[in-house]
């Protein structure tokens, strides 16, 4: 029985919805402006051996159901085989009812694969297995063949500032390849006072290529504004951060000298001194980002690595992260007004893992527009925990009544994964039906070119404009 499921009109619940999505949404380009994809394997335009390659391995969302499914860590993060992991996977999806990687796992079935007539399920998973693996032999299910056949047009990935980014480099050489690959500044590590020994080889690897001899803080922010210049000569607009919360501490350069020697040389730095060589750090990288008119990122309250027991047996982004309740308004507010009061306050987005905070941001961002561009100050798409269903409708309601919903810059995947594309279709099926059925109810008014306008802004429009990504306009 085909399309029992996923069908054309999942998720649209109205006429008006219906409208939107078909005749305005769906066949939109992709511009995923976050995203974690690897830049060597779209520059080698790697093909995945088998669909546990593509769809499982390095997935912590699927980790994290799996666990608590029963599933032992052999199959998650540890030797089994690609089948094994693949079959567990399998007996998992049938208990995931009400959970979002229900919909995310049979939407990306059906695209690019075209499974639709099943679910999976211990019963179906050899067949499923079967067919996919069969179609991951074709050229277009390579890394670049899926990102054109999700009609892909830019990535933005997640870059250390020590990366040479030659595969960027080889990416913009390329003519005949139709997708804009662009690197992301993210300089956590500049920050990770809390480990001296990974601290200490991040800064010799900076120095190495910055060519700066980075010896205390002074040179420390030499080297990244080094390598800052570097990445905007390779395209580069964007940064980013990932950190637990806004950082706002004053402290002397003489003071944050001598906390770089202490953690360069092996000593653990207390908190409060960690809190001021971030609040100077993130200050610096942000009014680099002023200078060279690019957009900045702040992906905040993260609680990361809570089970120390599995730290210690797996590493980090395996699924042991958390939503952190630590109080964010006043050092978010004096972090913007310095930057503000000096006239050193560039584009900046704010994604939130809290809800409970959701409008506290969106007030706090509201009080930093200025007038000099539409939606300078974004709050930004549902991120991780809240990338479902119920936590986009609340980012979306958020937006409308503390800015413009029509300034937003819409979805991004955040993802290592080349399937993980269905989140913009997910995302802009959810749209559609909050725009539908407000206009069915009389929320809104029975224009459909005024709404469908809205709809190819923030699914496409606003990003293209707002990160001055050189792509048509819809």
């Amino acid at each position: 029985m085909a399309d029992v499921f996923i069908t054309e009109n999942f998720m649209l619940e109205n006429e008006m919805a219906v409208r939107l999505y078909h005749e305005v949404a769906r066949d939109l380009p992709i511009v995923d402006y976050h995203s974690h994809l690897s830049p060597r394997l779209i520059a080698e335009d790697y093909t995945f051996p088998n669909l546990t390659v593509l769809w499982l391995r390095g997935d912590h969302y699927k980790w994290r159901v799996m666990r608590a499914n029963g599933v032992p860590e052999y199959f998650c993060t540890g030797n089994a085989s690609d089948y094994e992991v693949f079959m567990k996977w399998a007996e998992t999806v049938p208990k995931l009812l009400r959970n979002p990687l229900y919909h995310w796992t049979h939407m990306e079935l059906k695209k690019p694969f075209g499974i639709s007539d099943r679910l999976l399920c211990p019963e179906t998973a050899a067949d499923i297995w079967r067919i996919c693996n069969e179609k991951l032999t074709q050229p277009e299910f390579s890394c670049r063949g899926l990102l054109k056949q999700m009609n892909v047009v830019l990535v933005c990935t997640t870059d250390d500032p020590t990366d040479d980014l030659k595969y960027h480099a080889q990416l913009a050489a390329e003519t005949d390849f139709p997708v804009r690959v662009l690197p992301t500044f993210r300089p956590d590590r500049a920050m990770i006072l809390a480990n001296p020994e990974s601290f200490h080889l991040w800064v010799d690897r900076l120095s190495e290529v910055s060519g700066v001899e980075v010896k205390d803080f002074s040179t420390l922010i030499e080297a990244l504004r080094k390598r800052h210049d570097y990445f905007h000569e390779m395209g580069c607009r964007v940064s980013d951060h990932g950190i637990e919360q806004f950082y706002a501490e004053d402290a002397k350069e003489s003071e944050l000298n001598q906390i770089f020697r202490d953690a360069y040389n092996g000593r653990l730095v207390s908190t409060n001194e960690r809190a001021k060589f971030k609040s100077a750090v993130l200050y610096h990288c942000a009014v680099m980002n002023y200078e060279k008119g690019w957009t900045q990122q702040f992906h905040v309250g993260a609680l990361r690595n809570n089970n120390t027991r599995m730290f210690k047996q797996v590493g980090p982004d395996t699924g042991f992260d958390a939503i952190n309740d630590v109080s964010m308004a006043r050092n978010m507010v004096r972090f913007f007004d310095r930057l503000d009061q000096e006239g050193k306050l560039t584009r900046t987005i704010v994604y939130d893992i809290n809800p409970a905070f959701n409008e506290v941001f969106a007030s706090i961002l509201a009080c930093f527009q200025d007038g000099s561009e539409p939606g300078k100050m974004q709050f930004g798409a549902a991120w991780w925990f809240l990338d479902q269903r119920d936590g986009i409708l609340r980012q979306l309601e958020t937006v409308s009544n503390f800015g413009l919903l029509s300034r937003f810059v819409g979805m991004l995947t955040d993802s290592r994964s080349f399937l993980s594309f269905v989140r913009h279709d997910y995302f802009r099926r959810i749209l559609c039906n909050l725009l539908g059925s407000e206009m069915e109810r009389g929320l809104l008014p029975k224009d459909f070119d005024l709404v469908a306008k809205l709809v190819r802004d923030v699914c496409y429009n606003n990003a293209v404009r707002y990160f001055g990504f050189s792509l048509p306009l819809v």
